[in-house]
């Protein structure tokens, strides 16, 4: 997989510099019959770039959905809140990140829409790229532009003002194109080679449709305070029918994209956190990461944070007023997640499946498995995934991580366990309110306004600049652009 990321990036220098090169002769008919250009762009050459794309957008994000998260602080260029604005720069070049692969994936499935059962397997991939990018844009902003949405093109309806669809209604249209995936899927694959693009599952359909169905089973239980009935039947019929709907269960499967490892193609943690050979000391692990662990006796400890200086495991406030003195007298990110240069960017992981079962057997839904026995498999696939041996997790399991018989005990693990998955961490943490200890920077430029994580993300400027109107009805009860109205899953009160 790392060769075929470098084959790619080198086609993709070839193509480009066929163009430019191209652009020098004297006629603009001469640039487009230039015979060294690429005329075509190969689907797998499509999904190659967004699922590139996708990992170094979201995946270098280290302090933002991890602070909010709660698992990592600044602790060199402390974090007083001041960049939750809207700006075309950070969160807002995530917002373009997502409507330029749902674009770039829109063309995909148009210029294979003739030849649709033959592209059938690639086409599903993308399809199913599409809606996990549908789902990333609502639960980080809530309402955004969907129906109207990458219809700007004259054939396509000339929208280039598209309203904000209610998070309520985008998330029933996302099941439902996802069960609809699933079914497809369900009477078998299609005859082509998703081809070298597949950065991850590398043409593997079968784990493509358990990501599929893992991904149903993320997003239902999501709405399951709100929308109950669709999310029992959505997760109830996933479970009975593990032929059918078969969902992501080992490591083996996870959803993860790998790096290849050269300069300058590192994974983005790795990216930001060394220069050469050395540590950058910006980010540290928080203090109510830190603290829950060494509670819990929780053997993960060693795989998430380093330890400081004294050899001790040590947090640090959320937006302290001054540094640690010295920096290293604080926990940095884990090598197994910040010093590899390969590394991974995590999308699902084997052990949210089990937690999301444990959960719903709490709820009373018919899932084939007890709530106990999801929640033990699940610590130990995440224990597995940090390279825990089995005598440790016994140990955990005997002990501080015993089951107890509660939804909380389901969701502490689970924080622990998506470390690095930050933004379904934060996610997590808006629904369940776990962690209980999280809080806000304690310094924050909005003072006492707020006691709360935000609720969202800011959207970005130029929604201000061109698409203000649509926006302002989406802006309603928004305040300080990250707080106010909650996510319509989130129903937890006393947050402001």
């Amino acid at each position: 997989m790392k060769n075929k990321i470098k084959t790619y990036i080198l086609a993709l220098s070839v193509a480009t510099a066929s163009f430019v090169l191209g652009g020098c002769t004297k006629s603009f008919e001469d640039v487009n019959t230039d015979p060294d250009a690429f005329s075509d762009v190969p689907a797998t050459n499509i999904l190659a770039n967004v699922i590139r794309n996708t990992g170094e957008s979201f995946g270098g994000d280290i302090d933002g959905y991890g602070t909010f998260a709660g698992y990592i602080v600044k602790i060199q260029y402390l974090d007083y809140m001041s960049g939750l604005i809207p700006t075309n720069n950070t969160y807002g070049n995530r917002w373009y990140a997502c409507y330029y692969n749902l674009t770039q994936l829109d063309e995909l499935l148009r210029m294979t829409e003739e030849t649709a059962e033959a592209n059938k397997n690639i086409r599903i991939v993308a399809r199913i790229w599409q809606n996990y990018m549908w789902s990333y844009l609502t639960d980080g902003w809530r309402d955004v532009p969907f129906s109207e949405a990458l219809k700007g093109a004259e054939e396509a309806g000339s929208i280039v003002r598209p309203k904000y669809d209610k998070q309520e209604a985008i998330y029933p249209a996302v099941l439902k194109s996802l069960k609809d995936i699933a079914d497809e899927l369900a009477e078998g694959a299609g005859p082509d080679e998703v081809g070298t693009g597949d950065f991850i599952y590398e043409g593997d359909m079968e784990k493509w449709q358990k990501f599929c169905n893992s991904l149903r089973l993320r997003l239902a239980m999501r709405i399951s305070a709100v929308a109950p009935d669709l999310a029992k039947t959505t997760i109830e019929e996933i479970a009975n029918n593990p032929s059918r709907y078969p969902v992501i269960e080992t490591n083996a499967e996870n959803c993860y994209l790998t790096y290849p490892g050269a300069a300058p193609y590192w994974e983005p943690w790795y990216t930001t956190g060394y220069t050469g050979d050395k540590r950058v000391d910006n980010f540290g692990i928080s203090d109510i990461f830190i603290d829950h662990l060494l509670e819990m006796e929780d053997p993960r400890i060693g795989k998430v944070a380093n330890k400081a200086n004294d050899g001790q495991y040590r947090g640090y406030q959320n937006g302290a007023a001054s540094t640690p003195t010295p920096l290293t007298s604080i926990s940095f990110i884990g090598d197994k997640y910040m010093n590899d240069p390969v590394g991974f960017t995590p999308f699902y992981k084997s052990c949210e499946t089990f937690y999301i079962l444990a959960e719903a057997a709490m709820l009373g839904y018919n899932v084939g498995i007890t709530a106990e026995d999801a929640y033990e498999k699940a610590v130990r696939l995440s224990m597995e995934d940090n390279q825990i041996d089995a005598e440790a997790t016994d140990a955990y399991l005997a002990g501080k991580g015993k089951w107890n018989n509660t939804k909380e005990r389901i969701w502490w693990d689970m924080w622990v366990a998506l470390f690095k998955e930050n933004f379904e961490a934060w996610s997590l943490y808006r629904r369940t309110g776990i962690p209980s200890t999280n809080y806000p920077s304690l310094n924050s430029v909005y003072g006492d306004a707020h006691n709360d994580q935000p609720f969202r993300l800011p959207y970005p400027n130029n929604e201000y600049l061109y698409n203000v109107d649509n926006l302002n009805e989406a802006l309603t009860g928004v305040k300080d652009y990250v707080w106010g109205t909650q996510m319509w899953w989130d129903k937890r009160t006393g947050v402001y």
